[in-house]
């Protein structure tokens, strides 16, 4: 990083009040599972002893009653999506999901055909259960394939196979024309050909969505501590490379670096949240960033299920399911904007930056220069993308844009 970029006067950006507030989303967290995967960080907990011991009919409660005590906070505006994740959200009832979407249409204006997203895991369903989610009005399936590979699927320690993974396809188009499949690759022992077996297997379904993510050993994951063996860097970079070619030749434009959709099929929750748009999540370690006139504040929820259930239901005047908040300043809104829109092939129009930061894009001008400078980005006075270098070198293309106080 060069001294003109550690000299920004970004640190000294003082925003201006919003003109507009951006769109909101709703995220809804359902944080149990059946089983526990080695490589996952997200904050999900195995249900213990089966399902008969899922605490279901209270969290639904616990859920109501958090977005009732968050009305005050984004009163009267419009939700343009809605998120179930998880966890596995699939492992609850068609009937708490559909409970649980009547509150959210009681509490909060939905615009009209508002995305209404779930995820869902292949083992936790049957048809009828598919075809109830979206009687329930569920519009948008996320289907946590991984990979078709059985072997690879044991080495993830998932809960279904490859002919599992199939068929959870084929029932969820015949429920939905709306489909997104994850999948991973530079996964333990995986080759080359494997991974490209895997993408041609998801891209032959045809359907509109497909998220490709690189494994990754995070912190706090029995893979971090046990490392499995896994492909080389080159390898993986190989792979990565190869899914992205597969994809474009079925038609799928990447528009966001682990995204991959039909023309026009984007997920909207997603490009909300790539844009520095508002999400208000509800459910145990659920984050929130709500944007008011004159400030910004991001919340997190309490993680652990039953602390978040006592916190939640508890109906005394200073209980509050929020664990933390925070109001998030000039300094950092320049980078969190970055962070994520940076992220989209397309990148961003200017004024989006001003509309959702308060700032000007001149505070950034001497990081700009640098990552122009160093060929990872495009920009002219209307929009800034990443190139194609900048993309695959995303990190360096960040850390441009981090604030002094973290370098």
């Amino acid at each position: 990083m060069t001294a003109a970029a550690l000299a920004s006067p970004l640190s000294h950006a003082e925003p201006e009040a919003l003109q507009s507030l951006p769109p909101l989303s709703l995220y809804i967290h359902i944080p149990w599972c059946v089983k526990k995967c080695p490589y996952c960080d997200f904050n999900s907990h195995e249900i213990r002893g089966g399902r008969d011991n899922l605490p279901e009919a209270e969290y639904v409660a616990a859920l109501t009653r958090d977005l009732e005590t968050a009305l005050p906070s984004i009163w009267g505006r419009r939700v343009a999506s809605v998120f179930f994740g998880g966890g596995t959200p699939s492992v609850f009832s068609a009937r708490s999901i559909e409970a649980l979407l009547a509150a959210a249409r009681m509490l909060l204006p939905l615009e009209p055909g508002a995305e209404v997203t779930l995820e869902a895991n292949p083992g936790t369903f049957e048809a009828k259960k598919f075809a109830d989610f979206r009687s329930a009005g569920v519009n948008r399936l996320s289907i946590g394939i991984q990979s078709f590979d059985s072997r690879h699927l044991r080495a993830l320690g998932r809960v279904h196979d490859g002919n599992e993974a199939r068929r959870a396809v084929d029932i969820a188009l015949d429920n939905f024309d709306n489909v997104n499949l994850d999948l991973m690759y530079a996964l333990p022992h995986q080759t080359l050909e494997d991974a490209r077996r895997d993408v041609g297997a998801a891209a032959s379904h045809g359907v509109a969505h497909i998220s490709a993510y690189h494994l990754t050993l995070e912190p706090n994951t029995l893979f971090y501590r046990q490392p499995p063996p896994l492909p080389d860097d080159d390898t993986a970079a190989q792979m990565q490379a190869t899914v992205e070619q597969a994809l474009h030749q079925h038609g799928y434009l990447n528009y966001e670096v682990s995204a991959f959709a039909r023309p026009g099929r984007e997920s909207r929750h997603n490009m909300n949240y790539w844009l520095f748009g508002d999400y208000l999540g509800i459910g145990a370690g659920a984050h929130s960033k709500i944007s008011l006139a004159d400030r910004i504040v991001r919340q997190v929820r309490f993680r652990q299920p039953r602390q978040y259930l006592a916190r939640a239901l508890d109906a005394s005047p200073q209980a509050t399911p929020i664990m933390a908040q925070h109001e998030v300043d000039g300094t950092d809104r320049g980078f969190e904007f970055m962070m994520n829109a940076l992220r989209l092939t397309r990148g961003f129009e200017a004024k989006i930056f001003t509309a959702r930061t308060g700032l000007q894009l001149e505070s950034l001008v001497s990081q700009l220069d640098e990552a122009q400078r160093r060929g990872l980005i495009t920009r002219d006075g209307e929009h800034i993308a990443p190139t194609p270098l900048g993309r695959r070198f995303l990190n360096d293309l960040l850390q441009i844009f981090l604030p002094e106080q973290q370098e």
